[in-house]
């Protein structure tokens, strides 16, 4: 898709006290950020919140005004601030638990502390939502799992058809009458 065809909004939400205070510019929202621009959304500045309740805020808000995909990085781990998963849970109408197993998974692989990251993945309102971690290397292992899935997910939200379960598909496995106890 070319950067003049896009692919729909995307929003970058960082959530982070001390970023929010301006104590230190935030790097994973401007990564994120290009990361989308790249594959063709139209993608603002990652709008910065503190922990807690500005973020739910900036979430409602992106899936009110109709982004395709939400992405959070920050908050997504255990101390008594990290909040995001909690604000981000309420506003999903179905949730994909794969997506964050495979990120966890992915992670591990760098570093043995990936297994702290909660977050969620889903679907809100038509937006495909996900929460990555506020580390760089976490929002590596997060978009690395991303770009290998994001097309089918968003067409899958679209309520596109998937090939296995499209009733004219010729799904039968061979085998599987007999499987059942089917006798011929």
């Amino acid at each position: 898709m070319s950067a003049g065809d896009p692919r729909g909004r995307a929003v970058v939400i960082v959530a982070s006290t001390r970023a929010a205070a301006g104590e230190y510019e935030d790097r994973t929202g401007p990564v994120i950020a290009a990361w989308l621009a790249e594959r063709g959304f139209e993608v603002g500045a990652p709008v910065v919140r503190a922990d807690g309740p500005g973020v739910a805020v900036a979430l409602a808000e992106a899936v009110a005004g109709g982004a395709r995909v939400i992405l959070t990085t920050g908050g997504t781990g255990i101390t008594p601030t990290d909040r995001t998963p909690e604000a981000t849970a309420p506003l999903l109408d179905l949730e994909i638990p794969g997506i964050m197993e495979e990120a966890r998974r992915t992670g591990v692989a760098h570093t043995p502390t990936a297994v702290l990251t909660r977050g969620h993945a889903g679907l809100a309102g038509g937006a495909f939502v996900m929460n990555l971690p506020g580390s760089p290397g976490g929002v590596r292992d997060g978009l690395g799992v991303l770009d290998r899935i994001l097309d089918h997910v968003l067409e899958q939200a679209r309520g596109a058809v998937h090939p296995a379960t499209d009733p004219a598909a010729d799904t039968a496995v061979p085998g599987a009458d007999d499987a059942a106890g089917a006798t011929s």
